[in-house]
């Protein structure tokens, strides 16, 4: 039995998909994108994006009643793997003990014209 996870204070769903879905002690966070979810904006620059990513996927898990490090799997999407480095140091700052296993991958395009986007697996 699955059980859907939603909350206001991350961005609504862009598509036909739940923000998070739960299934026998497993949280499946969506891809999180940087809107803002009070204003539906986007910040400028990969920091301050991969800060709103990181924010968005914490409201969704203490929703869940989790926290960041209830987090086993993440993968990261860039529009330019340039950008890799800036987004690891704030990604770190959320880690800073036993992270997750991760991917980073670089992709041609993003929803919304987003620098980043990363979904995340996480367990009760």
């Amino acid at each position: 039995m699955k059980k859907i996870i939603n909350t206001p204070l991350a961005p609504k769903a862009v598509g036909p998909y739940s923000q998070a879905v739960e299934a026998n002690g497993m949280i499946f966070i969506s891809g999180q994108v940087p809107i803002i979810p009070a204003d539906g904006t986007i910040p400028e620059g990969i920091e301050a994006q991969t800060e709103q990513v990181m924010k968005n996927i914490g409201a969704i898990l203490k929703e869940a009643g989790l926290g960041y490090e209830n987090i086993i799997k993440t993968t990261c999407l860039l529009d330019d793997m340039s950008n890799f480095q800036a987004m690891n140091g704030i990604y770190a700052k959320y880690f800073p003990e036993n992270p997750p296993a991760r991917a980073a991958f670089g992709v041609v395009k993003l929803p919304l014209g987003v620098m980043v986007e990363i979904e995340s697996i996480a367990v009760r």
